[in-house]
C-alpha cells in the first residue's frame, strides 16, 4: 500500500509519501496503525504531532473520499491523508 500525506501530514512526517507492506485483510485502521508505529513521536518545531494530524483528518482510497476505517486495503491501493485545510 502507498500512503500519501498533504499539508502538515508531509511535515510531521517528514515525507511526502512511502510504501508500507501489510498482511491481507489490512484496513485503513490498521495502515494507519502502521503509519505511527514509524514514525518519530516529535515532529519538526511548530509542527503538531502525526497522532493528532490523523485523528484530524481526511482520507481517500484510490481517490475516492473513505470514513469507515475498516475498510479493506489491497496491495496496490493508495492511501492519502488530507488534514484539514484553511483558506478561501
Amino acid at each position: 500500500m502507498n500512503v500519501r500525506y498533504f499539508a502538515a501530514a508531509r511535515a510531521a512526517a517528514g515525507v511526502e509519501e512511502e510504501q508500507f507492506d501489510l498482511p491481507a485483510g489490512a484496513t485503513v485502521e490498521s495502515l494507519l496503525e502502521a503509519v505511527l508505529a514509524v514514525h518519530r513521536p516529535e515532529p519538526p518545531a511548530g509542527t503538531p504531532p502525526l497522532p493528532r494530524i490523523l485523528s484530524r483528518s481526511s482520507f481517500l482510497l484510490n481517490e475516492v473520499a473513505v470514513r469507515d476505517r475498516s475498510v479493506a486495503l489491497g496491495p496496490g491501493d493508495v492511501v492519502d491523508v488530507l488534514p484539514p485545510f484553511a483558506g478561501g
